[in-house]
């Protein structure tokens, strides 16, 4: 549903099926923005966000966590970790849309 909504404000939006495929893709198809889940198999995407912050090639991609994990101390470490913003599901698709808007903008 995510998808489809993106899809509908103009994104081209590519899907990874864990954290390792995500890191694989980077090198091929490098997105402007990353959406990412706390909870993936492989790696969790906290530590997935710390590895691509550090990575020098990839560092400067934003990265936003839409998760279910929406406690305060979740939010806290997916800032920590890097991310521009922590979106907490069910996530309010207009307000996500416009901060992605922001986030793309300031990139540029």
């Amino acid at each position: 549903m995510l998808t489809l909504a993106l899809e509908l404000e103009g994104y081209d939006v590519e899907q990874a099926a864990n954290g390792l495929r995500l890191i694989s893709s980077l090198h091929v198809d490098r997105p402007d923005l990353i959406l990412l889940d706390v909870m993936m198999s492989w790696i969790d995407g906290f530590e997935l966000c710390r590895s691509i912050k550090k990575n020098d090639e990839f560092r400067d991609i934003p990265v936003v966590f839409v998760s279910a994990r929406k406690t305060g101390e979740d939010v806290q470490k997916g800032l920590a970790a890097g991310a521009a913003d922590y979106f907490t599901k069910p996530v309010d698709i207009d307000r996500l849309t416009h901060r992605i808007r922001e986030i793309l903008a300031a990139a540029a």
